[in-house]
């Protein structure tokens, strides 16, 4: 047995398609998944009920959906016939590749709203272009250059979709730059990472500095933050998984499992077990 949420990544640096059936979703009904690629959706025909990072959304026909690395969603509900195409990047092809800062400044509206709804003929666009990176999948292979300026260049076209339809959370202070860095960063690192100081680190500030911008963009301490994923995940494993209390305190980092029952508890008001068997 996995000693985490499954993971999903994928084997090559990018791949994209239209094959996505009822019976493949199916596969992520029962359980929720920890998403390590960047996935890019467009649904044009069915509904899908899903969930990412524990919220649910309604998945309609011309809407486009972005999930982010690092991502947990599960599927929870799906009707009528799909057609739904996909394009994605692996984690490995991320982790190495050179995206603009511009294509990065696309990503930070979408963790709180990561499904748009379109216009019929924006949809019918976005549709073409798929069809046609479909056909360059299947004709060309692409150097890793050429790979870098397609992320980067979707990355524009869903901030520029953002501009349109979210309009307050596209220009940025460097106050809320650095406050949307550091949440891309907890997402991603938080299973491993819970000092405030590494991010800060990361980010080239000083941990002070750090802690007084988040607490003045978002009202919550870079620690409430950081905790609300480990606790988001804590749950996630709890309720949708038969793994042992010690073997999610391990894919956590806790050190023991009477750390992460104090962890928990502290900040649910129970403990792991009793919050499973509620």
């Amino acid at each position: 047995m996995e000693n985490d949420i499954p993971k999903i990544d994928l084997p090559h640096d990018w791949v994209i398609g239209t094959n996505v059936t009822k019976e493949i979703l199916s596969l992520y009904t029962d359980f929720p998944c920890r998403l390590k690629a960047q996935i890019f959706v467009l649904c044009m025909q069915g509904e899908i009920e899903v969930s990412i990072n524990l919220t649910r959304f309604q998945v309609k026909p011309c809407c486009f959906i972005t999930i982010l690395p690092g991502s947990i969603f599960q599927i929870h509900t799906i009707k009528g016939d799909l057609r739904i195409y996909f394009i994605g990047f692996s984690s490995d092809f991320i982790n190495n590749t050179n995206i603009t800062k511009p294509a990065l400044d696309a990503i930070y509206s979408i963790k709180e709203t990561p499904i748009i709804p379109l216009k019929e003929e924006s949809a019918y666009l976005i549709e073409d272009y798929f069809k046609l990176l479909i056909k360059t999948y299947a004709n060309f292979q692409l150097s890793k250059d050429i790979l870098n300026h397609l992320l980067s260049g979707i990355l524009l076209g869903v901030g520029a979709i953002y501009k349109d339809k979210v309009p307050n959370k596209t220009n940025l202070s460097k106050a809320e730059q650095i406050s949307k860095d550091f949440g891309q960063l907890v997402m991603q690192n938080y299973t491993t990472q819970r000092n405030v100081a590494w991010y800060a680190k990361r980010l080239g500030i000083t941990p002070a500095h750090l802690s007084t911008i988040v607490k003045q963009v978002t009202g919550k301490t870079c620690i409430e933050i950081i905790t609300q994923m480990v606790i988001m995940d804590a749950k996630t494993q709890l309720k949708s998984t038969d793994l042992t209390i010690h073997d999610i305190a391990y894919s956590l980092n806790f050190t023991n499992m009477s750390f992460f029952g104090k962890y928990f508890k502290r900040n649910v008001g129970m403990g792991p077990q009793e919050y499973r068997n509620s």
